[in-house]
């Protein structure tokens, strides 16, 4: 049962490998299995890289099975159609094709399963990658909040130095109608006089004035502040989005990249291998010398195109025959008198009927 199955894997004409020996059936059953284990193979690589893209078992499973059996068909394909000839390079230039058609199917298939044997590397390399996209992003955001930040903070600061030069004005009113009081500055004299209630007095107006200033300008920089937290909370809110995004770049095409970054002998390695696996039939096909499989094939293919070329003939000889015959027959019938006359008193006939039916339209019109 394991062997038909094999043999129908290797695409072979069962009805021609049956009348050969053990040995020629043995042969086609290695290269059905290596279809058919290739197919297997192709069917795990594409669930697996489906998966990273859909992140559906089932989706992924579904669509492996018709990259498998189409894989499958190609590889037969591939196989079946390599006969064997007598020149070695008629047989080379026959498979070179197909031989890049392998290639390009050994590089499909081993792709989505090296990045599942490097998983744990790739995953390092996609971690550095995002780390560095999720510095990068805050960046960038911060370029949407910082230049208004810095632009309430610088607010802020002139109504503060704004507050700090009033009472600078005001503490050194004081020590002027303090140094006063005491005989220090102004007058000289010791004690309370008109100068000093002057002086005292513009003290009050400034310490009056800087604190209706502090009023007014505290309340403006609560308002600023809370303008700065809320712009930080936006800023946070805006990284937060963000980093689901950056947390799910890890699709097929990021892994791929990021397979490319790691050092490439494992990886070729592997493409090597699947490479050997995938063209091995049909090396094996070219390789090995004509069987008895291959005579009765090549014997039986002659015997159909002779008889397709006989045929062809016949008919075309048939054909000719033909073709002189009927010029003779004709070329006969033209020379009678008796038809001539019979198609002259026929054609006088249908030339009075046209005639007499263009008289009676012609009366009826007038």
């Amino acid at each position: 049962m394991i062997q038909k199955f094999f043999i129908l894997c290797s695409g072979a004409d069962t009805d021609i490998l049956n009348t050969c020996s053990k040995g020629e059936k043995t042969k086609y059953v290695g290269i059905g299995a290596t279809v058919f284990f290739t197919a297997v193979m192709a069917f795990i690589a594409s669930s697996y890289a489906l998966f990273t893209v859909f992140d559906n078992a089932y989706i992924a499973i579904f669509f492996g099975i018709i990259w498998g059996l189409l894989i499958f068909n190609l590889d037969r394909f591939i196989v079946s159609t390599i006969k064997k000839r007598d020149s070695r390079k008629s047989e080379f230039l026959q498979a070179a094709p197909r031989i890049i058609l392998a290639i390009i199917i050994a590089v499909v298939i081993s792709k989505p399963l090296e990045m599942k044997i490097f998983e744990k590397e790739i995953n390092t390399v996609l971690l550095e990658e995002k780390n560095v996209m999720t510095l990068d992003n805050k960046d960038q955001i911060a370029l949407q909040f910082t230049p208004v930040i810095a632009s309430i903070a610088d607010e802020i600061s002139l109504l503060k130095n704004e507050i700090m030069t009033k009472e600078a004005e005001t503490n050194a009113l004081y020590d002027t109608y303090i140094s006063e009081a005491e005989g220090r500055a102004g007058t000289m004299l010791l004690g309370k006089g008109p100068v000093y209630k002057e002086k005292r007095e513009k003290h009050d107006a400034a310490l009056l004035e800087l604190r209706e200033l502090k009023d007014l300008n505290n309340k403006k920089i609560r308002e600023k502040e809370v303008q700065i937290t809320k712009l930080q909370a936006d800023y946070d809110l805006a990284v937060l989005n963000s980093q689901p995004i950056i947390d799910g770049f890890d699709g097929l095409m990021a892994r791929i990249n990021a397979l490319g970054k790691l050092p490439w002998f494992p990886s070729f390695f592997i493409f090597l291998l699947f490479l050997a696996i995938e063209t091995s039939p049909i090396f094996v096909k070219l390789l090995t010398p004509k069987g008895p499989y291959d005579y009765k094939l090549e014997e039986e293919e002659s015997t159909i195109a002779s008889w397709v070329t006989q045929k062809v003939t016949q008919r075309r000889k048939v054909v000719e025959t033909d073709g002189i015959l009927n010029d003779r027959i004709y070329a006969e019938i033209a020379e009678e008198e008796a038809l001539f006359a019979y198609k002259k008193q026929k054609a006088e006939e249908l030339l009075r009927l046209q005639a007499d039916s263009f008289h009676e339209l012609q009366v009826k019109s007038l």
